[in-house]
């Protein structure tokens, strides 16, 4: 875990979702071969030919724009996979079901954070999978905000999802804090507009985030 910045005052926090409150690498890896398998069969192309297609256009674009890291979803559209396509796709393949739990922990640990603070998400995945990844996790009814890739049909870094979760959790920017496992994706642009961030390894780390906030 590290910690960029903590407000004097906070009074909301956004998570993201994939990879911060919950960690599964099966999972996680399922969802990027998933996509990557559909586009390869857009494309006419073997798996392996369209996995280095993407590494070669992320890298590039990234020692073009300061070493930032571009999502799966923003590089996919370079190949023809609008934002509408994209959502399509993982309503349809994704299953969190499959490889996620009940959390008692985490439940634990936001239901603390939520005394003090309203809880919100920013995700670049469809409403629909966010909901259904927070039942798994038992914890949906502890989040008052979820900003997905449906709201605007723009991924992650993309601002205005940052400050529609803050309006609709009624908190004032300054007084957010972002928790997120990537650091351009999920920290880069809330700590520009003055919020606080956590960047976290997975749900072990979120499971400390009380401590950090209150100092112990």
């Amino acid at each position: 875990m590290k910690v960029f910045h903590l407000p004097e005052r906070i009074a909301g926090f956004i998570f993201d979702i994939d990879g911060t409150l919950y960690t599964n690498s099966d999972y996680i890896e399922s969802q990027n071969t998933l996509l990557i398998q559909r586009l390869a069969e857009k494309q006419g192309l073997s798996y392996e030919e369209m996995e280095k297609e993407l590494e070669v256009y992320r890298t590039v674009w990234a020692q073009t724009h300061g070493g930032e890291k571009l999502s799966l979803g923003n590089a996919m559209q370079a190949f023809g996979v609008s934002i509408t396509e994209n959502l399509r796709w993982r309503k349809e393949l994704f299953q969190p079901e499959k490889y996620l739990k009940e959390d008692p922990l985490l439940r634990q640990v936001l239901g603390q954070l939520r005394e003090f603070a309203a809880l919100g998400v920013v995700t670049n995945n469809p409403t629909e999978i966010a909901e259904r990844t927070l039942n798994v996790l038992g914890v949906r009814d502890l989040f008052t905000s979820i900003v997905s890739l449906s709201t605007f049909e723009k991924s992650k870094p993309y601002e205005p999802s940052f400050r529609r979760v803050a309006a609709e959790l009624g908190v004032p920017i300054p007084e957010c804090v972002a928790v997120g496992d990537r650091y351009d994706i999920d920290l880069a642009i809330p700590l520009q507009l003055g919020m606080g961030g956590i960047l976290v390894d997975g749900v072990e780390d979120v499971y400390r985030v009380l401590a950090a906030v209150l100092g112990g």
